[in-house]
């Protein structure tokens, strides 16, 4: 049996550590708050023992907010943006991804991300790129639009731990949404998405979105016809397209990821044991997180 690649949306993954592990629970000897880092390597111990990937690739948001896409869509993310500039990102997480960085390299799991590009975009470009099967480990719905049964590439989406994972084909997509992972892009951006900065189309929820695919074929097919008298549309749906016709053909391409990131050939091999022991064990102690870190090593060492 051919063991898939797994490619984790690693931003994804520690926000959710961060947010599901109260600070307190996990704490440095300086005193410095290792919840996410803790809830972080037990997500990816988790995904080990249970998936059993023989390649494993943690995806990295090099740039949250590309300028690119803000130039697109100036709302992009805009809610997200901090005062000084940068990612709008809680203090006590901010000094914990370094950390994140440093076991994954110790572990020798590798982590990937380019400049311009986000991880979602690393995972589209991977996801279509190498060899399946392929499982994209996320919280985020953007990256349905990866999923592919003839590529073998399946979203394990996170939304409730990855202890419970949803495992998203196109069948649970269709039957999820209304709507086939070759036309999700254009569902968001109908239906709009409040945590990246996208509005959506005013009065267009989550069903008129895909129903209107459904007749229409996607985006190209309901802008093409909004100008046809005889093409179907109930007045106020053609109304309320007809107003956000700019906003959907830049919501598009700004929702799209990227397929052809410039992610260097890499072996992604998982390792059965950490490519560099002595350094793990001493941010191991460094950091208060010797069980975090056994589970995972159990993890990969384990037969798959």
């Amino acid at each position: 049996m051919t063991r898939p690649l797994l490619l984790v949306d690693s931003a994804s993954l520690y926000f959710r550590a961060f947010f599901g592990i109260p600070e307190s629970a996990a704490k440095a000897p300086n005193g410095m708050p290792v919840n996410a880092v803790r809830g972080f390597l037990d997500m990816v111990a988790t995904l080990i023992r249970t998936r059993k990937p023989d390649r494993l690739v943690c995806a990295l948001d090099e740039d949250w907010r590309p300028a690119w896409r803000v130039a697109l869509l100036p709302a992009y993310k805009s809610q997200r943006v901090a005062p000084a500039g940068g990612e709008l990102i809680p203090d006590a997480l901010a000094p914990q991804v370094p950390v994140i960085l440093e076991f994954l390299a110790a572990l020798g799991i590798v982590a990937a991300g380019e400049a311009n590009y986000e991880a979602d975009d690393v995972i589209g470009t991977l996801a279509g790129r190498e060899p399946g099967p392929i499982e994209v480990a996320t919280g985020d719905r953007d990256l349905f639009q990866v999923i592919d049964d003839d590529r073998e590439v399946t979203v394990l989406f996170c939304g409730r731990g990855v202890a419970n994972l949803e495992v998203m084909d196109a069948g649970a997509l269709l039957t999820r949404c209304g709507v086939l992972p070759s036309a999700y892009a254009d569902f968001a951006a109908l239906r709009g998405d409040a945590s990246d900065g996208l509005p959506g189309v005013a009065g267009i929820g989550e069903k008129t979105a895909a129903r209107l695919i459904d007749r229409y074929g996607g985006l190209d097919g309901i802008l093409g016809a909004l100008d046809d008298p005889k093409a179907g549309f109930a007045p106020g749906v053609r109304a309320k397209l007809i107003a956000g016709r700019d906003y959907l053909d830049a919501a598009r391409k700004v929702v799209l990821v990227a397929p052809d990131v410039p992610v260097k050939p890499q072996d992604f091999a998982l390792p059965a044991a950490p490519v560099d022991p002595e350094r793990l064990i001493a941010l191991a102690e460094e950091w208060n997180l010797a069980g975090a870190t056994k589970r995972i090593v159990d993890a990969m060492a384990a037969p798959r």
